[in-house]
């Protein structure tokens, strides 16, 4: 019998998560459209899938079950009603005008689950379009290789389009119009698949902007959530009263973050790496600080600070004094390698993460510090921003046991 979805921490030793192998959706970025779509480069898609499946085997290979979001999505799409509600969702009347929406919509219906996965990952181009009975201004208008659909070439850091927290699934609300239809997809996900259907919300798609690259769980019942370009104060309060109404967590740290692309997360500023362990930008570490909100008896919320972020979070946890594991080896090569995702991993276990294999001062600091790093590459990978946890949605952990 398959285990219920439940994420208590960082660290707890992973059991399964959620990835997504790039596909054709990245071969529609190109010079004219990537910076819109959110990467600094054009991916060599090949060498991606390559990278990709790699770190996909050495999930693998220490245990861990790992589902591919194609997979499951066309799973869920052979359920009529998520077949529709994808339709409905992809295509944008507003945008195409009614006839030719209706026209689409037409066509996908007809469309097996796999098919339709396919056009809702990868987008569909005007000259892909079925073809039209009569005229359209829109489709004359617009250039053959412009979208219709758009794709979604983002969906790769699946960390971001949902996280789970205790035992219920946050839907993010994905502040960038290039992303916010990902969020479509997992919401299918969830409801549809029949190893999901049953699970709890702890967050709605349509609520105040929060992305899972700024939600931590740093221990139970501890949460940190970074607001910075991608999470609004709003949507970190409104995540707070959710999860303290639902008894998922006592405590919530708010965590300011520069707004600038090297720190769009804060996954990129720091991760936990051990139970009582960073790996962290070295100029975040006496720079960050965090508001503390706990639920008051009345109902209300409380909110105090700002305080350290390492002063406050180790308090929050329980635990003395948190380590802190510097990126890189000097302010350039620190800076070069936070830019490189070095701070972006994923914790396996206690004291065990990958990471890419490019940031060699850090990985060095890291292991130096007891820590396992399984170094895997990631040169095409990393060209939207995101190294290994950017990359995967945690969906079970063991519970940590006591030191």
């Amino acid at each position: 019998m398959t285990s219920r979805p439940r994420v208590d921490s960082e660290v707890g030793p992973l059991r399964t998560v959620l990835l997504h192998r790039p596909g054709e959706e990245l071969k529609r970025l190109t010079p004219r459209n990537n910076d819109q779509l959110l990467f600094d480069s054009i991916p060599w898609v090949d060498r991606a899938q390559q990278e990709h499946d790699s770190f996909a085997e050495v999930l693998r290979s220490r245990g861990v079950e790992v589902l591919l979001l194609t997979e499951v999505l066309t799973t869920a799409l052979a359920d009529s009603r998520a077949h529709a509600a994808g339709i409905r969702a992809a295509v944008d009347g507003r945008r195409l005008g009614d006839n030719l929406a209706d026209s689409l919509s037409s066509h996908l219906s007809g469309v097996d689950a796999a098919t339709l996965a396919h056009v809702l990952i990868s987008g569909v181009t005007f000259e892909e379009l079925p073809a039209a009975e009569g005229a359209s201004l829109v489709r004359k208008m617009h250039h053959p290789h412009d979208f219709a659909v758009d794709p979604l070439p983002n969906l790769l850091f699946t960390r971001d389009s949902s996280v789970w927290i205790g035992d219920r699934v946050a839907i993010s609300s994905l502040a960038m119009p290039a992303r916010r239809r990902e969020t479509a997809l997992l919401d299918l996900i969830y409801a549809y698949h029949p190893r999901f259907r049953h699970a709890a919300r702890a967050y709605g798609a349509h609520s105040a902007p929060v992305e899972g690259g700024d939600v931590m769980l740093l221990a139970p019942g501890v949460l940190a959530v970074g607001i910075g370009e991608r999470t609004s104060p709003a949507g970190a309060e409104s995540l707070a009263r959710s999860v303290f109404a639902d008894h998922l967590v006592h405590t919530v740290l708010a965590v300011p973050i520069a707004q600038a692309r090297a720190t769009m997360h804060l996954d990129t500023v720091c991760t936990m790496v051990d139970r009582d362990a960073f790996v962290m930008y070295p100029l975040a570490r006496d720079s960050l600080v965090a508001y503390t909100l706990r639920p008051s008896h009345d109902g209300s919320l409380r909110v105090d600070g700002p305080e350290p972020f390492l002063q406050a979070a180790a308090e929050a946890m329980g635990v003395e004094k948190l380590r802190v594991i510097d990126t890189g080896l000097d302010p350039v090569t620190a800076e070069r390698e936070q830019w490189d995702d070095g701070n972006n991993t994923l914790a396996l276990a206690p004291g065990v993460v990958v990471g890419y294999e490019r940031n060699v001062e850090t990985n060095a600091r890291l292991e130096d510090a007891g820590i396992e790093v399984l170094a895997i590459a990631g040169s095409e990978l990393g060209s939207g921003r995101g190294g290994p946890r950017c990359m995967s949605c945690p969906v079970l952990r063991d519970s940590l046991e006591n030191p």
